[in-house]
């Protein structure tokens, strides 16, 4: 053995030890170690008496709290500026001018330390913050670790580790070793036994023996068990390695044995074989014990209650999830007969077993329960062939012929002739399904349908789809002055019969008509429910909301219904028919748009952008005499009107009609004078290139409208364009001086003085209107983009600092 010595050895104990505590080893008191017994005149001892009632810990208490009455005028209590700590006087007689001093000391101290309460309060914060900073704590030193835990997903969570003790245990609790010396018997052994063979001798490939030409014996010829085959003394100690590797090159040799069958068809694919093994192990996700717990705690319900199915059905799907499929049917089979009368356990039998035997479970399963129709739809299923089909599902009406799903199921499998003869058997069976009686009038002519649905009607009177319907099959047949009737006499019906005429639901039903192309059913039917259950001071706001749903739904009818009805009831409402003309103008024809138009300007005729609109559109389609004469019926309706005034100068000049053009701006100035009237007139002018008649023009503006700044900037562009640069300047100045705030006046200028090469002027310019407009980016971007022309990039780059600085939400910059 090698032992080490050991670490503690010859070092001094450690604080608070005591020798043989950790063995159990504790001290005792014997009576020479107490003393004498306690004489008559000793005080009792009373240690367990209640407080109060003690004789000696309570006498001391009492001394102890006597002394620390006394006033300690310690040197150690005295300091040379304030003197004592205390008060000398504690120990005398507290009295009224006493507590009226200490109040007026308290109130002196309160209004001293509220002096600089404020300004102490915030250094303070400061120093709190800069000892946070520099020493921030470790809860926000991972505070952005932290966050990246949100992303963690349960199974990360679940594969986490548990805390073990497992660092550094070694070091900690080191082992000392231990070295034993190997006993010869072992190295004999293994002289004897340790050739390793990696061959295999051939007439094992033969016979399948092992070292034998014969199948019995494993050393000997004779199969004998206790022969000399066996327990020879010639071959030593059984060789397991030699055993393993046999067993291996056996399993490589039937592999190729098998591969190298008959015609060189395979039944075993040797290279997919691991493959297909791997395959089968059950791909559950729960751990071992989990599934035996679950396996006895569901045999437990089984044993304690056999008739109660959910045991069944989950003890099966236990072992379906596990991989044992076959011990899952034998199970799922056992619950069909401890629970005959479960359509659930039989239904789970038919899905575990395999095709034909699935048949044979549901036929067992509809002797049981012939009422089934779940049963009767898996049996449906299971049959491959259409007509073996139809034949189980008639089979199943005869048994259950009040069934809606089963005549559904046989009604999909027929051909139209035959459906309807099913159908008029179905709704006799069933005459409160509404589907089977609707499916009947699609097949039906239209004389028959209009019966069946009369039939439906009685039989079923609380159901709108049939009256919808019925007012489709009209649509459908050109009759459409019924749809309307129908629909007024179905909301009375509903009424009549106790049901709720919900408008939500009958707007759904008006969009689905107008997706299937019935058109005069969904505006009928609009009509009828678009006024039910709204306040009358918010009809107006909920059509308009209704309109613009339909719209996003794709209902376009539906909304033009909508719009329709709300101008019936506000025919005067100039935000009623603007919102019917957008959406004519988004979603309808130009014929539509402009009869909308026509009568919207008939009933709101000084409404200016109705009638713009007319003639925008007229005018766009070509038609310039009409636009002309709806203006001019617009002119009569509003003769002071600026708008249209401009929009028919608009219509000329656009045509090329310049006089007219010119004659209507005269007539305008005349009749309705406004600084856009003479803007455009001096506008004309400027473009038909007579240059002094726009001046004098632009003057006579300039009269009336001096704080429009547009006429400064052309009276200036018009200066420039003549090359006078001195009094398009002196324009540009008058223009500031009456409009300061107008930015592109601003830039007019100052790009003026720095085409003529007045870089500084330009710059003094912008400067000073930076000061009159401030936070404004277009000057900035313009003072930037002047420094770049003139190639300064260092001031344009400290210009663009300040600029972003100033207006830090500017996109532009």
């Amino acid at each position: 053995m090698n032992k080490k010595k050991k670490p503690f050895l010859g070092m001094p104990a450690p604080l608070g030890y005591v020798p043989g505590l950790g063995r159990g080893a504790t001290g005792f008191t014997t009576r020479s170690d107490i003393g004498p017994a306690r004489d008559a005149n000793d005080p009792v001892d009373d240690r367990h008496a209640p407080p109060g009632k003690r004789t000696v810990g309570d006498q001391m208490k009492k001394n102890q709290t006597a002394d620390d009455d006394d006033e300690d005028l310690n040197d150690t209590n005295y300091d040379e500026f304030n003197g004592y700590a205390g008060s000398l006087f504690s120990s005398g007689p507290y009295e009224k001018d006493d507590e009226e001093a200490d109040a007026i000391y308290a109130a002196l101290d309160k209004r001293m330390d509220e002096r600089r309460k404020e300004r102490r309060e915030q250094r303070e914060k400061e120093e709190i913050e800069k000892y946070r900073m520099e020493r921030p704590k470790i809860q926000q030193q991972f505070s952005d670790l932290k966050r990246k835990l949100a992303e963690v997903t349960e199974e990360e969570w679940l594969s986490i580790p548990e805390v073990g003790d497992a660092r550094n245990k070694r070091q900690r609790n080191p082992r000392y070793e231990k070295l034993t010396p190997v006993p010869d018997s072992f190295f004999a052994k293994h002289l004897q036994s340790g050739e390793n063979h990696t061959t295999v001798d051939p007439r094992q490939t033969q016979f399948g023996g092992l070292n034998t030409p014969y199948p019995g014996g494993l050393n000997t010829p004779y199969p004998g068990g206790m022969t000399p085959g066996l327990m020879t003394p010639g071959t030593g100690e059984l060789d397991m390695r030699k055993i393993g590797q046999a067993r291996n090159t056996l399993m490589d040799m039937r592999l190729s044995q098998v591969s190298d069958s008959v015609s060189g068809q395979t039944v075993v694919d040797p290279k997919g074989y691991l493959t297909d093994l791997n395959s089968m192990i059950p791909t559950h996700g729960g751990d071992i014990n989990d599934i035996k717990k679950a396996r006895l705690l569901l045999k437990s319900v089984r044993e304690t209650n056999p008739h109660h199915p959910p045991a069944w059905i989950a003890s099966a799907r236990l072992e379906e999830v596990t991989g044992k499929l076959q011990v899952a049917r034998n199970l799922i089979m056992k619950g069909t007969e401890m629970c005959p009368k479960s359509f659930d356990v039989w239904l789970e039998a038919a899905r575990l077993q395999p095709g034909d035997t699935a048949k044979a479970v549901v036929a067992q399963a509809v002797r049981h329960l012939p009422q089934s129709v779940r049963i009767y739809i898996r049996a449906a299923e299971l049959e491959t062939d259409i007509r073996a089909k139809k034949r189980v599902l008639r089979k199943a009406l005869e048994h259950v012929p009040n069934s809606v799903r089963l005549w559904k199921a046989a009604v999909e499998l027929e051909e139209p002739e035959d459906a309807r003869i099913m159908l008029s058997r179905a709704v006799e069976c069933c005459p409160t399904s509404v589907e089977l009686w609707l499916a009947l009038a699609r097949l039906e002519t239209y004389e028959n349908a209009r019966k069946v649905l009369n039939k439906a009607r009685e039989n079923i009177p609380t159901d709108r789809h049939i009256w919808i319907t019925a007012a489709k099959l009209e649509e459908a047949n050109g009759n459409t002055q019924m749809v309307e009737k129908i629909i007024d006499r179905a909301i009375t019906s509903l009424r009549a019969n106790g049901v709720e005429i919900n408008r939500e639901q009958w707007i759904q039903d008006a969009e689905e008509c107008d997706k299937a192309g019935s058109v005069a059913t969904c505006q009928a039917i609009m009509r009828a429910v678009i006024g039910i259950g709204i306040e009358e001071e918010d009809r107006k706001h909920t059509w308009m909301e209704d309109a613009d749903s339909c719209v996003a739904h794709n209902a376009l009818e539906c909304a033009r219904a909508i719009y329709a009805y709300a101008l019936q009831v506000f025919p005067s409402k100039k935000s009623v028919w603007l919102r019917a003309a957008y959406f004519e103008k988004n979603h309808g024809t130009r014929e539509s748009l402009e009869a909308l138009l026509q009568r919207a300007v008939a009933h709101c005729p000084k409404a200016e952008v109705l009638w713009l609109m007319g003639a925008k559109s007229k005018w766009l389609a070509g038609d310039v005499p009409a636009a002309r004469s709806i203006l001019a019926l617009a002119f009569q309706a509003n003769p002071n009107s600026e708008e249209i005034w401009l929009a028919a100068v608009k219509l000329e000049s656009e045509n090329n009609e310049y006089e007219r053009a010119r004659r209507l701006l005269a007539k305008a100035r005349s009749s309705a004078p406004t600084a856009r009237v003479f803007m455009k007139s001096v506008k004309l002018e400027w473009v038909l290139g007579n240059i002094a008649a726009a001046q004098e023009l632009c003057e006579e503006a300039l009269k009336h409208y001096e704080d429009f700044p547009k006429l400064w900037m052309m009276k200036g562009q018009i200066e420039e364009q003549k090359e006078l640069a001195e009094k398009a300047r002196e324009a540009y100045n008058q223009g500031l001086k009456k409009c300061p705030h107008s930015i592109p006046l601003w830039l007019l200028l100052s790009r003026l003085e720095e085409k003529v090469g007045q870089l500084t002027r330009a710059r003094a310019i912008l400067e000073k209107s930076r000061l009159k407009n401030p936070k404004n980016p277009d000057l900035w971007l313009e003072s930037v983009r002047l420094e770049y022309r003139a190639g300064l990039k260092n001031i344009a780059n400290t210009l663009m600092a300040k600029a972003l600085q100033e207006c830090p939400n500017s996109g532009e910059l």
